[in-house]
């Protein structure tokens, strides 16, 4: 009797998702896939890849604003060390965490300016006012001065468009943000692994052992010579392929092509060359 194949429940690990928490999953072959790979900060505060950022912000704003958050990463590779998962989430948590930080001194920057906007622009219309209501007093029946009046009206009050702007309609998308980026830096991270089997796939997707393998790695002057010898002479097989096979038409000056063909079993007699 044949026994029915057992199939193991694929591994993970991190941050267990509370009922009632709105996922957000994203699917790569490595961690580092999630990082920029041209930050040199250590591995828990890098920035995440922008791409990476754009979709995990893009998927949370279609989410209820009141709905708690979680990311799940679905990871093409089997299962690495324990730590990885809290290290990863430590990581997330660092970067939203930054980015709140930053959309908060954002705000009290355009209030600071707002407030010095706004100084300038009552300062502005009160002097716009005082000039017009001057000229009215020294110029009453003047079609010129009504003109001018309606004219150092209509700045004064434009005056006031920046003030406006700033406090009715600029600040509340920044703080939209900042409140955004609390709810990502607060959510729970799991890593679900494509296999349960511990292999060491995993130890080229960490940029911390990467470079410690780079640096324990040491060649000798000669190794290091023979070594990029050999790729440039990968590199030169490759950009310059091989030329067309030689032309059966034999070079006009090269007798020895008669010698061979002579010295073949069969061949024919040159022919006598005629005298010019």
């Amino acid at each position: 009797m044949s026994r029915a194949p057992t199939f193991l429940p694929l591994a993970a690990a991190g941050d267990a998702v509370p009922p009632g928490c709105r996922p957000i999953e994203v699917r790569v072959a490595e961690l580092r896939q999630l990082f920029d790979e041209i930050d040199p900060s250590p591995f828990q505060e890098r920035d995440l890849d922008p791409k990476a950022a754009e979709f995990i912000v893009a998927w949370s704003r279609n989410l209820p604003a009141s709905a708690p958050l979680g990311l799940v990463v679905h990871l093409d590779r089997a299962a690495g060390p324990p730590e990885e998962a809290a290290l990863l989430r430590d990581a997330i948590s660092t970067f939203f965490g930054q980015r709140a930080v930053a959309a908060r001194r954002q705000l009290r920057d355009l209030f600071r300016r707002g407030r010095i906007s706004l100084a300038i622009a009552l300062l502005f219309l009160a002097v716009s006012i005082a000039v017009s209501d001057a000229l009215a007093v020294s110029f009453p029946d003047s079609h010129f001065t009504g003109v001018l009046r309606e004219g150092l009206s209509i700045i004064g009050w434009v005056a006031m468009w920046r003030p406006t702007e700033v406090f009715l309609y600029d600040w509340w998308p920044i703080l939209a943000e900042a409140r955004l980026s609390d709810r990502l830096s607060a959510m729970p991270v799991r890593i679900e692994y494509a296999a349960a089997t511990v292999e060491d796939a995993w130890r080229s997707d960490w940029p911390a052992n990467r470079a410690r393998k780079t640096m324990t790695h040491q060649h000798t002057p000669a190794d290091e010579r023979r070594i990029r010898e050999a790729t440039l002479d990968r590199t030169i097989e490759d950009s310059f392929p091989a030329s067309d096979p030689p032309s059966t038409d034999p070079n006009p000056d090269d007798d020895t092509v008669l010698d061979d063909d002579t010295a073949r079993p069969g061949g024919d007699a040159p022919a006598a060359s005629k005298a010019p």
